[in-house]
């Protein structure tokens, strides 16, 4: 039976590199089921929380999270860190119990315009993972720099340099799928 893997891009644009990769990434894993989450929802208030719970995007989230083996997250970097979008999409389901997160392996990775390639995000998303006692996938850090010009028109990776280590992360994640 596939694995089942949810993909988070931390940006909501059209045509996202980061919504490229981790496409790419499944892709480079093998036979899975993927999915693709949508983080398109309210920004975290406590009060809405207070009087109507969960909005049910979030839920949707929550349960999306939940039912997968595994989690591809992938980030651009806004002034150093996370995108607000993910930021506010990881705040919304830590509110969720019991959490979703609890043991679930997740790989990071990020692609961005710079010639960093976003390295500094994954620091902070690795930071905003870190409560939720995820297993983040040790393989070496994979960051797409000039991420513009690194894709082909079907949404590959051009560079063989790139795409070996998106193969290494994601078999660092197949190990701890299994354990």
């Amino acid at each position: 039976m596939a694995t089942k893997i949810l993909g988070i891009s931390g940006s909501l644009r059209k045509d996202s590199v980061n919504s490229k990769l981790i496409r790419e990434a499944a892709r480079l894993y093998g036979e899975c089921e993927f999915l693709e989450a949508d983080l398109n929802i309210p920004l975290y208030d406590g009060d809405l929380e207070d009087e109507h719970g969960l909005p049910d995007v979030v839920e949707t989230l929550v349960s999306q999270i939940a039912d997968a083996e595994a989690v591809i997250i992938s980030t651009p970097e806004y002034n150093g860190g996370i995108t607000g979008v993910l930021k506010n999409a990881l705040d919304w389901v830590s509110r969720a119990k019991p959490s979703p997160w609890a043991g679930k392996p997740v790989a990071v990775m990020s692609a961005a315009a710079g010639r960093a390639g976003g390295v500094r995000a994954q620091t902070m998303l690795r930071t905003c993972m870190t409560p939720f006692s995820v297993r983040i996938a040790a393989a070496p850090e994979v960051g797409i720099a000039s991420a513009g010009s690194e894709f082909d028109d079907e949404g590959r990776l051009v560079s063989e340099r790139y795409q070996a280590s998106v193969e290494r992360l994601m078999q660092a994640l197949k190990v701890e799928i299994t354990g």
